[in-house]
């Protein structure tokens, strides 16, 4: 039998029920859906509805990426223009509604073992497949449940449904759970007109042919229903004509534990693609009821949660008096300035991670003992933690009062605060308490790139297959930044030392205390206020310590500085064979036909010589002294996943020159600070042979020490 819980008559106070229907009212999150809470059994759902999409702010409720968009009334996951049919073709899309769920958590049963439990939900919506007359439809679209409400990957056109892609299909880090409604038959697909339930993969599970068509010639609605019994662990796929009623049978039903893929936080929304045929793959509106199940710290018997609803506006009152003087005390201790604009900014933030006391982090970390230190950064250092209570390890980040402004660390908290990419490390949340300033990530259990490859023997060498895979997660992670995300993100500060590693040696790109998010007719970021250039010798573009400016193209040629340095087992700045920079060695033996010489010895050959060859082809392209001949990351990302060729690289390093090209308008001012230096500055640039140190440019064009210790998010 199908679970659909239905909202129960409550019968609240008048004054409670203008309360609970006003306030959300002030809530950014509640201006494009209604907000409904229920309590049916002692389990409370919330329901969240969208009867159109006719006014969506990007990232306040839902999140659209890559080619998702939305018009007239309508999510299109993948475009809706017809003017142009190459538009069309090949591209795919995601929407997520942005509030995360927790979707399962484990409890202890009488006989103290742990089981898990699981929470029901149930989503309806309305889909429209529309394809024009006479032509063939293609892709198809899937309602998802992702982990990590991130873009969809590379590759992910035609039978992928921007779930996957084929490097990534059936891998269980995956972790998405989707529903699809395809129009395509693929070879693993029983027919181009079925619904399926996807685990990881688009080789569905469970598939069920339709009676009628998905995306049939004359356009027509469907509703829709996905019922999750959390209990039973059992889901059930209803389909009609929209207006019919909900038919007593299921087109698809099928076992399914969410615990055993999800994690316990994820994200609802949908998927699409198309591939050389197209269809318009459109959402039209949405229901989801979610049974929420509270934090441990939260969770609270029936009877009180009763008292409380029951209070009515006396208790309305009360929290509103308490968040007063709470604002009042606090502006006390910390004063009415940047502290409390802070705080007030964090506040507002959409989709902000936890919020924890201080005294927790203190004890995480043992009171910051200096043992649990795991490194230091540009803005601050870092300590392991574990989280009393909850037995999850991270790594807390605490800003410097000497060193950090309250402002770096809300650029770091803004930028990293909506990234969403298995390639990131992931930001857990974050602590401000009298002037300290801490944000806590998830600890990663294998350290930092550079630890691998330069801490002595006591540290197990990264085979090549481990090697290859960072080079791909690093690649997949700056396209995200630079191509994907809805802000074009420009890191910085690409190095070995921000690159880290989780307990299966897949990279996680890291520590945004540089990274800025341009601005949407803006192709560079300047910023003078750090008295110089930012980044890390060895991996600053040359044409930097021109214009001050960091952009995406900086951003390749540190990648590549990573790329040289990941084969061949050596910082970026080595002394080798006359040369000072590891680049300049490389490009030597490419031209002498002997770049495969520059690989690892401590691999000792155990390596694949023709990705070896592609990744030193792409280190020294990436490393072009001429920014506009670098490849874009799109292209990058296609050349590591091989499905293009590697790319041509001249046998003689270019000159740099500069001005490479047209100077942007507006440039002029911190291009003219620094003309006037940068003889001086690329002089003592090259001059400079401190193997693996940190260090900082300043405005009079002097080289000095900037931080030579590990920095670990």
């Amino acid at each position: 039998m199908s679970y659909s819980p239905r909202p129960a008559v409550l019968r609240l106070p008048s004054a409670t029920i203008f309360a609970l229907f006003f306030l959300p009212l002030l809530l950014p999150s509640a201006r494009s859906q209604l907000i409904n809470t229920t309590i049916i059994s002692n389990k409370t759902y919330s329901t969240y509805t969208f009867p159109s999409f006719y006014s969506v702010n990007n990232n306040t409720n839902l999140l659209l990426l890559k080619d998702a968009d939305h018009s007239q009334g309508a999510l299109q996951l993948t475009p809706d223009s017809r003017n142009q049919i190459s538009f069309l073709l090949n591209k795919s899309g995601r929407v997520f509604f942005t509030t995360p769920f927790r979707l399962w958590e484990d409890r202890l049963s009488p006989s103290d073992n742990t089981t898990k439990y699981v929470a029901s939900f149930n989503a309806s919506f309305n889909i429209n497949v529309f394809r024009s007359e006479g032509t063939i439809p293609g892709e198809g679209l899937a309602f998802l449940i992702a982990s990590i409400p991130e873009a969809p990957p590379p590759g992910s056109e035609h039978g992928y449904l921007g779930l996957t892609n084929a490097t990534l299909d059936a891998n269980p880090d995956n972790r998405f759970v989707a529903v699809e409604f395809d129009t395509v038959k693929q070879e693993y697909d029983p027919n181009d007109n079925h619904v399926g339930l996807d685990i990881n993969s688009v080789n569905s599970t469970v598939t069920a042919n339709l009676s009628f068509l998905i995306a049939p010639v004359n356009a027509t609605i469907y509703t829709v229903w996905v019922d999750y019994d959390g209990v039973s662990r059992h889901m059930w796929v209803h389909m009609a004509i929209v207006g019919d009623p909900k038919p007593s049978a299921a087109v698809l039903s099928s076992p399914l534990d969410l615990s055993d893929y999800l994690t316990q936080y994820s994200y609802f929304g949908f998927s699409a693609s198309t591939g050389t045929n197209y269809e318009l793959n459109c959402v039209l509106s949405w229901n989801l009821t979610v049974e929420m199940i509270p934090d441990d710290k939260s969770r609270m018997p029936t009877w009180k949660l009763a008292v409380i609803v029951s209070s009515g506006v006396l208790a309305v009152m009360i929290v509103l008096a308490a968040l007063l003087v709470g604002l009042y005390v606090r502006r006390r201790k910390v004063g009415d300035g940047p502290s409390a604009v802070v705080l007030g900014m964090l506040k507002s933030l959409p989709g902000t991670p936890r919020e924890f006391e201080f005294k927790v982090l203190n004890k995480a970390t043992n009171n910051f003992d200096e043992k649990m230190k795991l490194g230091k950064g540009g803005f601050g250092e870092v300590y392991k933690g574990m989280l009393p209570g909850e037995n999850k390890a991270v790594a807390v980040k605490k800003f410097s009062r000497a060193n950090s402004r309250q402002d770096d660390f809300l650029k770091e908290l803004t930028i990293i605060n909506r990234l969403r990419h298995k390639h990131l490390v992931p930001l857990v949340g974050w602590c401000h308490t009298n002037g300290m300033l801490l944000l806590v990530y998830d600890y990663m259990p294998n350290g930092s790139l550079d630890q691998h490859l330069f801490e002595g023997p006591d540290m197990p060498i990264l085979n090549w297959e481990r090697r290859y895979n960072v080079i791909t997660g690093v690649a997949s992670a700056l396209h995200y930044l630079h191509d994907e995300y809805e802000q074009r993100v420009v890191h910085r500060d690409l190095k070995a030392s921000n690159i880290m590693l989780d307990a299966n040696f897949n990279a996680r790109l890291g520590d945004f205390g540089l990274a800025r998010a341009l601005e949407t007719d803006r192709t560079s970021y300047a910023e003078m206020e750090l008295g110089g250039v930012p980044g890390t010798m060895g991996y600053i573009a040359p044409e930097c310590f021109h214009t001050g400016k960091a952009t995406c193209e900086s951003d390749v040629f540190g990648f590549g500085a990573v790329v040289l340095e990941v084969v061949c087992g050596r910082r970026p700045r080595s002394d080798i064979a006359g040369f000072k920079f590891l680049s300049d060695w490389v490009w030597k033996l490419h031209r002498e036909g002997r770049v495969l010489e520059s690989v690892d010895p401590r691999l000792e050959g155990d390596y694949v010589p023709a990705d070896a060859e592609r990744l030193l082809l792409l280190g020294l392209a990436c490393s072009h002294p001429s920014p506009g001949e670098r490849p874009k990351m799109q292209t990058v990302v296609q050349i590591v996943s091989r499905a293009v060729a590697p790319p041509a690289v001249p046998h003689f390093k270019p000159a740099f020159v500069w001005p490479s090209g047209p100077v942007e308008e507006g440039d002029a001012g911190p291009s003219s600070r620094l003309t006037s230096t940068s003889s001086a500055v690329m002089s003592s640039y090259y001059a400079s042979s401190a193997e693996g140190t940190s260090q900082y440019l300043s405005q009079e064009g002097q080289v000095g020490p900037r931080d030579t210790s590990i920095s670990t998010v």
